[in-house]
């Protein structure tokens, strides 16, 4: 079966008509990286152009996590050959704090718990360094969370309680959201956010991230997962699986089911 490039349904579009394909987002080139001298990503390449969902699907094992920790810029990864691009440039060798001050947003896969530090202090903290303003004004952070809160169907006293102290699956994925929301990314990684989440949580999710692209429209999105279930909800512009460290094919929606019927192994003679 031939490889489908990683922009195959924004390129159908544009054929069809539809507004031409919108600038590269995030580029991953032939990204080799190891931890504790193992190799786990054996040359990932692909492209989400801005605007674009694209979904990276995989099984256990195959990366996925690893993959988003060096998006991060995680120091306990080490990258041995290729290059991450954000909006054109090389961010390879950025600390995490550079990287998120350029718009990269990362969203755990198992959110911390910090006691002792309200979710209303962290995103001002967090608002304040990804604005450039120091002392950025309560008044104006309670502002922004309330609206952002009601949006998103949360509760506004939310704000008040500790970060993901106490919070059920469902809480830390949606504080993750609020956290999006309100820090404005250019691109967004979102580690497999329908982990651990029930149906009702997961569509609550998945709504969040249709009410924030709604507002962000040049948002990109790179929806980590192992499950179709959340692209039932959230519709990507495209798929890519990976297998083994490496992609071991692109296309569109229907690569989802392909992946749902005849499962990942399937894909794994591919990249051997």
């Amino acid at each position: 079966m031939s490889r489908p490039s990683a922009d195959t349904t924004d390129t159908a579009a544009a054929a069809q008509g539809s507004p031409a394909v919108a600038a590269v987002a995030l580029r991953l080139h032939d990204l080799h990286a190891e931890v504790d001298g193992r190799e786990i990503l054996r040359g990932v390449s692909l492209e989400v152009p801005a605007g674009r969902v694209h979904a990276l699907m995989g099984p256990n094992g195959s990366g996925k996590s690893t993959l988003a920790n060096v998006l991060l810029g995680n120091p306990a990864y080490t990258v041995t050959a290729g290059s991450v691009e954000l909006l054109g440039e090389d961010i390879t060798a950025l600390s995490p704090d550079e990287r998120a001050a350029r718009g990269l947003f990362l969203g755990f896969q198992h959110p911390e718990e910090i006691a002792g530090v309200s979710v209303f202090n962290f995103l001002r903290q967090a608002m304040s360094t990804r604005k450039g303003i120091e002392n950025f004004s309560v008044l104006e952070v309670r502002l922004a969370i309330m609206q952002w809160t009601a949006k998103l169907g949360m509760d506004h006293r939310f704000m008040e309680r500790y970060l993901n102290e106490g919070f059920s699956g469902g809480e830390r994925k949606r504080n993750e959201l609020l956290q999006m929301a309100l820090l404005e990314p250019e691109f967004a990684v979102l580690d497999e956010t329908d982990s651990g989440l029930d149906i009702d949580a997961l569509k609550a999710v998945a709504e969040g991230i249709a009410t924030i692209r709604a507002e962000r429209p040049q948002l990109g999105i790179l929806l980590i997962t192992h499950y179709h279930r959340i692209l039932d909800h959230l519709a990507p512009d495209a798929v890519h699986v990976l297998v083994d460290g490496r992609v071991a094919e692109s296309g569109g929606p229907e690569l989802a089911r392909a992946v749902e019927t005849h499962g990942f192994d399937a894909f794994r003679a591919r990249v051997a």
